[in-house]
């Protein structure tokens, strides 16, 4: 087992790749300046696989929507206690997070690093689950999947989702329903855990102030060799039309919430390094802060400048680009957002307003390489979708405004676009 290192050409940096014999995969970033350690132990399961096929196996299993997050809940249990209790105990902040297509145990410390990567790697490994600690959780999750319903962020999203996707997990809550996890049972939780958390379906990514032979010495002691099988996502063919132009719900709010999103072309294979980047620019050129729409949107008063953000949302079978603020007219800054991709397609990107956005991008993404944790949490997703990090950056450097111009032409079309709003339950006018 050796360490194979990739070097930034732009950056200067290098990180560690490592091979485990158990079939992990590690990524080991020293920053030997850093006063902190960020590590995240991870595997690729999120709350889109609910049907799935193993390779050593015919069938594909369905399980209940919601079953990964809550794994990922009673992981921290054991039958001598959790792993928060082991924590506190070497100072470490440990947390965890379920995405739509990975989950992901991690903890940051400035001291005792071995101690608490020992944690890590112990319990994330030891599912402990009886019918009592499921039913205990039962009750836990649905208080806060009942809590979500009510969250005016929450709900814009995943009503926006619905309204983009006919069959795609993605518009169902990473939680689930009430219903669905009411289905959820110790057998079940083992028979996602042993197919999904397969050490050959895993990574781990430290980053820090950290030796990359003190990391293998410990993930030598804890992680075992097993036979390799491979895991099929399973999804209903989605079609590219969107479900319905506009979706609006009423919850407690001042200001109308919205998001905006344009349905993109999607496969199982997760977009490349320069599919990524193009999509990004072209992001950048149209609604960043330096652009003539949001100079627009500002001057008549759309959008609360603060929360008006963008971005590529994508994973496997599902892309989107997203539009999202608070705004009095949603309707106007969804209209204004068409005119101004029409006509970027029609007049063309201006070159300086490209070479704005390569350098502010470009500049952003080696700023974040100061942060152990998004180094560490962009090593991990980074692999999960098959990219690799400086070659990233490196994209970012070298693309050029033909591929931008090309980009355009296939992205943001009008036909597919949705736009999900929430209102006041009292009409703005009438609120105190």
């Amino acid at each position: 087992m050796s360490l194979h290192a990739i070097t930034g050409k732009r950056v200067g940096d290098t990180y560690y790749e490592v091979n485990h014999s158990s079939g992990l995969k590690i990524y080991i970033y020293p920053k030997e300046n850093s006063h902190s350690t960020y590590a995240i132990f991870g595997t690729r399961y999120g709350s889109i696989d609910n049907q799935f096929r193993r390779s050593d196996e015919p069938n594909v299993q369905t399980v209940p929507e919601g079953i990964a997050h809550f794994l990922e809940h009673k992981l921290f249990e054991s039958e001598d206690g959790d792993a928060f209790a082991r924590y506190a105990k070497t100072g470490a902040s440990a947390n965890a997070y379920t995405s739509f297509d990975m989950t992901c145990y991690l903890f940051s410390c400035a001291e005792h690093v071995k101690e608490s990567l020992e944690i890590l790697l112990d319990f994330v490994q030891s599912p402990y689950f009886t019918e009592q600690t499921v039913q205990k959780e039962q009750g836990i999750i649905g208080q806060e999947i009942r809590m979500y319903d009510d969250d005016p962020q929450w709900r814009v999203m995943f009503n926006l989702l619905g309204a983009l996707y006919h069959t795609h997990p993605v518009k169902v809550d990473i939680a689930g329903t009430v219903e669905s996890i009411s289905h959820i049972t110790p057998e079940l939780l083992y028979r996602c855990y042993h197919t999904f958390y397969d050490l050959h379906n895993m990574a781990l990514c430290i980053a820090g102030n950290i030796e990359p032979e003190a990391v293998l010495k410990l993930v030598d002691q804890y992680c075992k060799p097993a036979e390799p099988f491979t895991v099929e996502r399973v999804f209903a063919e989605e079609p590219r039309a969107i479900v319905k132009k506009k979706v609006t719900q009423a919850l407690s709010v001042m200001t109308p919430l919205f998001q905006f999103g344009f349905k993109e072309e999607a496969g199982n294979d997760r977009r490349s390094v320069k599919e990524l980047v193009c999509a990004e620019l072209l992001l950048e050129i149209v609604a960043s802060e330096a652009s003539p729409l949001f100079r627009e949107l500002q001057e008549a008063e759309l959008i609360n400048e603060s929360s008006f953000q963008y971005e590529f949302f994508e994973g496997p079978g599902y892309a989107s680009i997203i539009f999202a603020g608070e705004s009095k007219n949603p309707d106007a800054v969804a209209d204004r957002i068409i005119k101004e991709v029409n006509r970027l397609r029609k007049e063309g990107i201006p070159k300086e307003d490209f070479e704005r956005a390569q350098k502010a991008v470009y500049g952003r993404n080696v700023a974040a390489l100061n942060s152990t944790e998004t180094i560490a949490n962009c090593l991990i997703s980074m692999f999960f979708s098959n990219r690799e990090l400086f070659s990233y950056i490196d994209a970012l450097a070298e693309v050029t405004l033909e591929e931008i111009t090309a980009c355009l032409k296939t992205h943001m079309l009008e036909e597919y676009a949705a736009l999900s709003v929430i209102e006041p339950i009292a009409p703005m006018e009438d609120a105190k």
